[in-house]
């Protein structure tokens, strides 16, 4: 049975609504977080942002007679309280926070990109030029908590002498490791459940980088007489079981997968920008240049991702059998 490409472009505006849901809880919480009056001001102006986000796609999905999704919206929430105590909980809260921050962005950003490509399959000019318009936010702020970086690590070493900082070089090490870890299991999975060749080929060349950084890191450890942390590692492999189950269960697996697996590559770069500048302050040059390195092969997986997102669509939508 064929569906009509209103009824996704429906589905796509409550999708956003719900990330502007969680984004919103994040943002409130963020400049009380920051531990930097910058990064805190930076938070109060996207907190701002983000209100005027959640208008602005409400009352869109209100000129196409529907409402935001209350479960989807339930669900954003949630998961933005639960971000806050997870960051709260952290040691070097500022760091963490800026990190997933950045990823959350991109997610933003995807989402955006994704729904101006289903709108303008629908022809929905619109909704086309608010995503246009959104994404451009999203992006300017990811690029804002990227010039953050090296403030969000000073802050979160403030107090930190020269010998704790070098201490502190295996911990991050874990950390990367642990994400490496997750995102093996994502991209052991994803070519098989995304249906798109020229997607499913950037995830399996993605996976050999990711075995080959995963491979670095330890090496780095192993010379640091450290070794990953076996906790976060089976952590986070279980959260790639789950988002992998995730995806496979939802009906434009493609789509979803391509926004989401573009934004875990930015949660890498942050990760290994926290990293390269916490070597640098430790004076391991080592682990600074590989820090650095895989921080561009994660970017550069990003990207190529995000210039197959037309692909990811169009499979998507061949999934669910919808016409134009």
């Amino acid at each position: 049975m064929t569906r009509a490409i209103d009824e996704q472009l429906t589905k796509y505006l409550t999708d956003a609504h719900a990330i502007e849901v969680q984004a919103l809880t994040q943002m409130r919480a963020a400049p009380d977080l920051a531990g930097d009056p910058q990064l805190a001001e930076a938070f109060r102006v996207h907190c701002r942002e983000t209100e005027r986000h959640e208008q602005l796609v409400r009352a869109r999905l209100e000129a196409r007679g529907a409402a935001p999704s209350s479960v989807k919206d339930i669900a954003g929430q949630g998961t933005g309280k639960a971000f806050v105590l997870f960051a709260r909980s952290q040691p070097d809260t500022t760091g963490k926070l800026t990190a997933h921050a950045l990823s959350y962005e991109h997610l933003e950003w995807a989402a955006y990109d994704l729904l101006r490509r289903v709108a303008r399959r629908a022809g929905d000019h619109e909704t086309e030029a608010l995503a246009v318009e959104l994404r451009a936010e999203e992006a300017a702020m990811a690029q804002r908590l990227e010039d953050s970086i090296d403030r969000a690590v000073a802050a979160s070493l403030r107090e930190q002498g020269s010998e704790e900082i070098r201490a502190l070089v295996p911990t991050y090490l874990a950390d990367a490791h642990a994400i490496e870890s997750q995102a093996v299991g994502l991209l052991s999975r994803a070519p098989d459940i995304v249906h798109d060749a020229a997607l499913a080929a950037i995830f399996a060349e993605h996976l050999e980088e990711t075995h080959a950084h995963q491979a670095t890191v330890e090496r780095l450890l192993e010379a640091r007489d450290a070794k990953p942390n076996a906790i976060k590692d089976a952590g986070m492999r279980l959260g790639a079981l789950n988002w992998g189950g995730f995806f496979a269960a939802q009906p434009d697996t493609p789509a979803k997968l391509a926004g989401f697996a573009h934004a875990f590559e930015f949660l890498e770069v942050g990760a290994y920008g926290l990293l390269a500048r916490v070597a640098v302050r430790a004076d391991d040059a080592e682990v600074a240049r590989a820090a650095d390195a895989i921080a561009g092969e994660e970017r550069a997986a990003a990207d190529r991702i995000a210039e197959a997102f037309d692909g990811a669509v169009d499979a998507a939508l061949r999934d669910l059998d919808v016409t134009a």
